[in-house]
């Protein structure tokens, strides 16, 4: 296993945030927030500018990533929620154009604050602690700047999409887990999100699901069984997990449902209580799915199981 792949400590800095030029994101308005003052932590270096894909599965997707930063979506009437957004690309790029971007948009016309995650990536040379390190960082500044987002400091939640879902899953369930040393004022905040969506995630690494670009950017192409169990998300299924709600197709020949029952299945073992919606058809990387496909009926769902959950939450 290469160095970059170890799960490190690395020290931070103490500073304010830097600001990055704002990139408006297929013409919805938005606002770019660095997560790290100068270098970030952990071992790796990224040269050049960042790519953008322009062909086949990549198209709109971004990679070389050197300044994590999360992008702000403002709606005209916030509802006092944010969530997170992570998009998939199996560590080696982030589908912004199929999948976090369109969602983000469709939260925002729905007054939620959205924050689409460009996180680092192992496949550029980054350590594979690296995207989960931006991401509790991500979950720290949201709820320290709740007041000045418009937004509940309780009310802040992560999606995910394939390996997004995996990024996502893995801060709900190891929000406290070590992965780099800070001092800034961002520090004194939980980083545990108040819910977590999962959309046709990577769950486990472990066999029978070992074909996925996931598991090799992470743990390796002969990973020991420890490591396999370390980085699958169902390891770590609690019963005071916050509340999940998972979406698959039957067809997605990428992350199967597998994925999802076997994270499903553990948390509902643990005394928690998820909620899964299999859909029959999409196959992988749907995003918002088309008017003609059942699946595109999911941000409804989403939004409808939430306010069941905030409503329970104040009962």
């Amino acid at each position: 296993m290469i160095d970059r792949r170890s799960l490190v400590t690395a020290a931070l800095a103490a500073g304010g945030m830097t600001a990055v030029p704002v990139r408006p994101a297929l013409g919805q308005q938005s606002e770019d927030i660095a997560l790290w003052p100068g270098t970030p932590p952990g071992r790796g270096t990224v040269r050049g500018p960042e790519k953008i894909g322009t062909d086949g599965a990549g198209k709109g997707a971004v990679s070389n990533v050197s300044v994590p930063r999360l992008r702000v979506y403002r709606p005209e009437k916030p509802n006092g929620i944010a969530v997170i957004i992570c998009g998939g690309g199996g560590y080696f790029r982030i589908q912004l154009a199929k999948e976090s971007t369109p969602v983000a948009g469709w939260l925002q016309s729905r007054g939620y604050t959205a924050f689409e995650l460009i996180y680092r990536l192992p496949a550029d040379g980054w350590e594979a602690s690296a995207p989960f390190a931006d991401a509790q960082r991500a979950m720290k500044i949201v709820r320290s700047r709740a007041a000045e987002f418009g937004v509940r400091p309780d009310r802040i939640g992560i999606m995910g999409m394939s390996a997004g879902g995996h990024l996502a899953g893995f801060t709900a369930l190891q929000p406290d887990r070590p992965l780099y040393a800070g001092k800034d004022r961002f520090e004194a905040t939980a980083a545990r999100p108040d819910f977590a969506a999962l959309l046709f995630p990577v769950v486990s690494l472990r066999p029978p699901f070992t074909t996925t670009r996931t598991r090799r950017e992470i743990i390796g192409e002969k990973p020991s069984a420890d490591a396999q169990a370390a980085w699958s998300l169902d390891s770590y299924a609690a019963k005071d997990a916050p509340p999940v709600i998972q979406f698959s197709a039957t067809d997605d020949p990428t992350t199967p449902p597998g994925h999802n029952i076997a994270l499903y299945e553990a948390l509902v073992r643990a005394g928690a209580r998820p909620e899964l919606h299999i859909f029959a058809g999409g196959g992988h990387g749907w995003g918002l799915g088309t008017a003609d496909q059942p699946l595109s009926q999911w941000p409804g769902i989403f939004d409808t199981w939430l306010r069941d959950q905030l409503r329970e939450r104040t009962r």
